[in-house]
C-alpha cells in the first residue's frame, strides 16, 4: 500500500486538473445556469471507470489501476468509486443493498453539504 501511495497521490492531481478544465470548459460552452460541468464529469468519470476496470484490471495490467482508477478518475470524480460500488453489489445478486446505497449516498450527501453550509454560516467570522 505505502509502495502506491505516491502513484495515487499523483493519479489525484492529474484527474483534479482535467476535472478543473472540464468544468471551466462546460462553464463557457453552456454557461452558468445548470451545473453541466459536473454533470459531465461524472458521467465521463463512471463510463472510464467501467471501461478502464476490465481493460486494466480483468485483462492483466492491474499494476496501473492505483494511478488510473483511484488517483486520476478519483481525482476526476468519485462519482464513478459510487458507481462502480453500485455496481459490484448488483452483479453480487444485492439489488436492494444496491439501491439502499445509492438512495442514502444521494441523500445523505445532500443532507450533510446542506448541513456543513448552516453550520459554516452559523459560525462566528
Amino acid at each position: 500500500m505505502i509502495q502506491t501511495l505516491p502513484l495515487v497521490a499523483l493519479g489525484g492531481a492529474v484527474g483534479a486538473a482535467l476535472r478543473h478544465v472540464a468544468n471551466g470548459t462546460a462553464l463557457r460552452v453552456f454557461g452558468p445556469g445548470f451545473p453541466f460541468g459536473t454533470l459531465i464529469v461524472n458521467v465521463l468519470g463512471s463510463l472510464l471507470m467501467g471501461l478502464l476496470f476490465v481493460l486494466l484490471a480483468e485483462r492483466g495490467a492491474g499494476r496501473f489501476s492505483p494511478f488510473v482508477l483511484t488517483g486520476m478518475l478519483g481525482g476526476f470524480t468519485t462519482f464513478s468509486a459510487f458507481s462502480m460500488d453500485a455496481l459490484v453489489l448488483v452483479e453480487r445478486g444485492q439489488t436492494m443493498a444496491a439501491l439502499a446505497y445509492v438512495a442514502a449516498s444521494v441523500l445523505c450527501s445532500l443532507l450533510a453539504v446542506f448541513a456543513g453550509v448552516a453550520l459554516a454560516r452559523g459560525l462566528p467570522v
